[in-house]
């Protein structure tokens, strides 16, 4: 699986961070799982549809942080990814907090994928 990453994300991981000193480490386990299964997988991950894209756009709400001790996978952190099957490739789009942000930015999605 080969993963890729918008320079929007690259800034969210780069704030992110700074609070979450794991966060790099707990990304590469989520990419290990997604290159085991990068579908959609409720309650874990759940696909985007009402943006009117070809592209599978996925959000994964259940993500482990080891700097959020005694929380798991109820951690609070969101990952958007776009998947694309025929080429193999994961795109990261955004990733946040969910007290940071209420939903994923959706014109991010549409300006990166139309």
């Amino acid at each position: 699986m080969i993963f890729d990453e918008l320079i929007e994300f690259k800034k969210d991981l780069k704030n992110l961070l700074k609070k979450y000193r794991t966060l790099n480490d707990d990304l590469e386990v989520v990419k290990q799982v997604l290159t085991a299964a990068p579908n959609e997988r409720p309650p874990f991950s759940f696909r985007i549809d009402n943006l009117g894209l070809e592209t599978c756009v996925i959000k994964v709400k259940k993500i482990a942080c080891k700097a959020l001790k005694g929380r798991g996978v109820n951690s609070g952190l969101r990952l958007i990814y776009a998947h694309f099957q025929e080429e193999n490739k994961i795109i990261l789009i955004e990733l946040y907090h969910k007290n940071d942000k209420e939903n994923e930015d959706k014109q991010r999605i549409l300006i990166n994928f139309k």
